[in-house]
């Protein structure tokens, strides 16, 4: 059933909704001259004027975000929790101390949902209880036109039905699920807006009447592209709360909530929102239409390539072949009919390390770790715990080297070296990959160790490089490791 205003869960949080943006839209150093753009936002002509902020300035941010309806009480011992848990959420230092850190952080404009962990004002999982919506725009903004403004919200819905089972349609009169609109200072929802930067956007979650609800401050300067804010990064945000997503504390994420450019060109959405649109909705629906692959087709390139005991498994788009060199396999099977509990989707990079008789799967920022057919507790992790910094989005290839027992990855033209045994990086990475394998000029689509020998593809070519020559000795077709 869809959530009402008159539900008590719902009311109680659009109560507490209401009387936190209220308090931050009146805090005077949330204006235009006090409120610093990220890097990337600002633009040409407009003054950044730094103040200090006195302990009530501080409380009316932090009482913004960071409280729990009527459970925190104002006082020096609750502010101090409240800026420990934004220290937290930021992955910042100061452990309660107002550094120049948290100040700076704290002036950036951002959505004005709370920031507080696990949606204490969207009680429980709320989502949308059928899987095809329909929005409206209800009024456009002046910074652009019509069309353009359009298009934004289409892209912007686009980014999370391409990962779901959900369908947007847009209509053009009446109520729809998700109403769109754009307004200033007090706008119809005892939401004030606070004027140019601050507060860019505010949404509600999934229900009926302002349930789902999306407004845009008017004040704001909105653009399709790196200047001021763009519409369709601000929006895609937005969108995700109205499906019941809350704020992440990874700062690549889409849902992370303060404002940070990104060139829809270039964009596809985080694999953290993408796990958590999926926790909600499931993922996309398989399609019937997926273009098994050639066994034998001289393009053929791996997407990745694990050895286990001999047998190799081999990765291509969202299927996977078990080859044995005494017996051939059934041929290309579908991922999940082999890994029920693991989504479909193409794999980046495996290896397998015979020592854990665990098999590892790489996508995106995230990878699983599995023994037999399923998936062990407490997977997929992110990237980060093995200790790649943020900026390493995937990874290319990985195999184990048994004599070592080091895992090597490979991400672009860069090596990284795992210490199994002692659960770190190698000191002295990432390097270049031609230090350490002379020969290997091209860009690792997947790799596997066997005997003195390690296998790397590169395109639609195999090369076999030898570890006591320390070079090339051997390019074969790509399609070799399936007994072409």
């Amino acid at each position: 059933m869809t959530l009402s205003l008159d539900h008590p869960d719902l009311h109680g949080w659009l109560l507490s909704f209401r009387g936190l943006l209220t308090k931050a839209a009146s805090a005077p150093w949330l204006g235009k001259e006090s409120v610093v753009k990220p890097a990337g936002a600002i633009s040409a002509g407009k003054q950044v004027v730094l103040t200090v902020l006195t302990t009530d300035q501080r409380w009316s941010y932090l009482d913004s975000y960071y409280s729990q309806g009527t459970v925190w009480k104002r006082s020096s011992a609750s502010l101090l929790d409240k800026l420990k848990y934004m220290q937290s959420f930021f992955k910042l230092k100061g452990n309660g101390q107002m550094t120049s850190e948290t100040f700076e952080l704290m002036k950036q404009p951002r959505c004005g949902v709370p920031d507080m962990a696990g949606y204490h004002f969207f009680p429980r999982k709320i989502k949308w209880p059928v899987l095809d919506l329909t929005y409206r725009i209800v009024n456009h903004t002046l910074d652009l036109s019509w069309e353009e403004v359009d298009q934004a919200m289409h892209e912007a819905l686009q980014v999370w039905s391409d990962v779901t089972p959900l369908h947007f349609t847009r209509i053009f009169n009446g109520t729809a699920d998700i109403m769109i609109s754009f307004g200033s200072k007090e706008h119809g929802d005892f939401v004030p807006f606070d004027g140019p930067l601050g507060q860019l956007a505010h949404a509600f979650p999934p229900g009926d009447n302002i349930g789902g609800d999306v407004h845009f401050d008017d004040d704001e300067t909105w653009t399709n592209d790196s200047r001021d804010f763009n519409l369709f990064v601000v929006a895609a945000h937005e969108f995700g709360h109205t499906l019941g997503l809350q704020h992440s504390s990874d700062s690549e994420a889409l849902m992370y909530p303060l404002y940070t450019y990104r060139s829809l060109k270039d964009f596809v959405l985080p694999e953290d929102d993408v796990e958590g649109i999926q926790a909600l909705y499931g993922p996309k629906k398989k399609t019937s239409n997926a273009i098994i692959p050639q066994k034998c087709d001289a393009n053929f390139s791996a997407d990745a390539v694990a050895d286990i005991d001999g047998d190799k498994i081999i990765f291509k788009d969202i299927f996977v072949w078990h080859h044995n060199y005494q017996t051939i396999g059934e041929g290309w099977m579908v991922i999940d009919s082999v890994w029920p509990e693991l989504p479909n989707f193409p794999v980046d990079a495996a290896y397998y390390s015979p020592e854990k008789d665990l098999l590892f799967l790489f996508r995106g920022k995230r990878y699983w770790a599995l023994r037999d057919y399923k998936i062990l507790s407490g997977y997929p992790q992110k990237l980060y715990n093995l200790g790649f910094p943020n900026y390493v989005q995937r990874i290319d290839a990985a195999f184990y080297d048994v004599k070592s027992r080091k895992t090597k990855f490979f991400t672009r033209d860069q090596l990284w070296s795992y210490n199994e045994r002692f659960h770190s990086m190698e000191h002295g990475y990432p390097k270049q990959i031609m230090e350490e394998f002379n020969g290997i000029i091209h860009k690792v689509d997947a790799a596997y160790q066997q005997n003195d020998s390690i296998y790397f593809f590169c395109g639609s070519f195999q090369l076999e490089y030898s570890i006591s020559h320390k070079e090339v000795i051997h390019t074969t077709p790509a399609n070799s490791v399936l007994g072409c």
